[in-house]
């Protein structure tokens, strides 16, 4: 993998971190301190660069001309069942393909990841499954659907109360730590890394595609 690759993946990640906002973030309340709005289940994102896939005809020519087939990710949807001891969330999404050359009957299948993240950067797990397009003869467009799910402990996904107290903790002008934020602290900010968990889903693409998708 190369520090390119590398960086385009890191890049990835943290653009869909950033646009995974839920119920879980933790906000500040002015004049009161800082509330806590989390749960266990985890956020669900498409990170940037993995929710399209172009296929070429000829390898090395990232024309328009040399387009054999685009596809992209669309209507992600996430359900999740936290009464347990463990979370589970379940992915759904469909895929809509366009073909250049409509002629003859032609059937397509994309691989798809399904990655479970912790703390913005740990992979827990990774899954890959497949999705398949079903153009008929003459069809430009078709469409296709996939899943997946992910289990997680719910007790790692729960703060501890010790640090949902710090940060709940009404703050009054003139207390000794009135002006400390305490989402500030590392230990704080370790705890809360360790407990927020994310499920990302895209195409499973190769380096070449990675990249056409980041420097286009």
């Amino acid at each position: 993998m190369t520090p390119r690759f590398r960086l385009f993946s890191a890049l990835a990640i943290a653009a869909a971190l950033a646009g995974c906002r839920s119920s879980g973030d933790i906000v500040i309340d002015q004049g009161v301190g800082i509330q806590a709005f989390r749960n266990a289940c985890p956020a669900v994102g498409v990170p940037d660069f993995t929710g399209d896939v172009t296929v070429f005809r000829a390898a090395g020519d990232t024309s328009a001309n040399n387009i054999d087939l685009v596809a992209a990710m669309t209507n992600v949807r996430s359900t999740c069942n936290d009464s347990g001891d463990k979370v589970f969330a379940a992915v759904t999404f469909d895929v809509l393909a366009r073909r250049t050359d409509v002629r003859g009957a032609r059937t397509v299948t994309i691989p798809y990841f399904v990655t479970v993240l912790r703390g913005g950067k740990a992979v827990v797990t990774k899954r890959i499954g497949q999705t398949t397009v079903t153009f008929a003869d003459g069809q430009e467009r078709a469409q296709g659907s996939g899943q997946g799910g992910a289990f997680i402990d719910k007790a790692e996904a729960t703060l501890p109360s010790e640090i949902r107290e710090r940060i709940n903790r009404k703050r009054r002008p003139g207390e000794e730590d009135a002006a400390i934020d305490p989402l500030a602290q590392p230990d704080v900010k370790a705890a809360i890394a360790r407990a927020t968990f994310e499920v990302l889903v895209g195409f499973q693409l190769s380096q070449d595609q990675l990249t056409y998708n980041a420097t286009r």
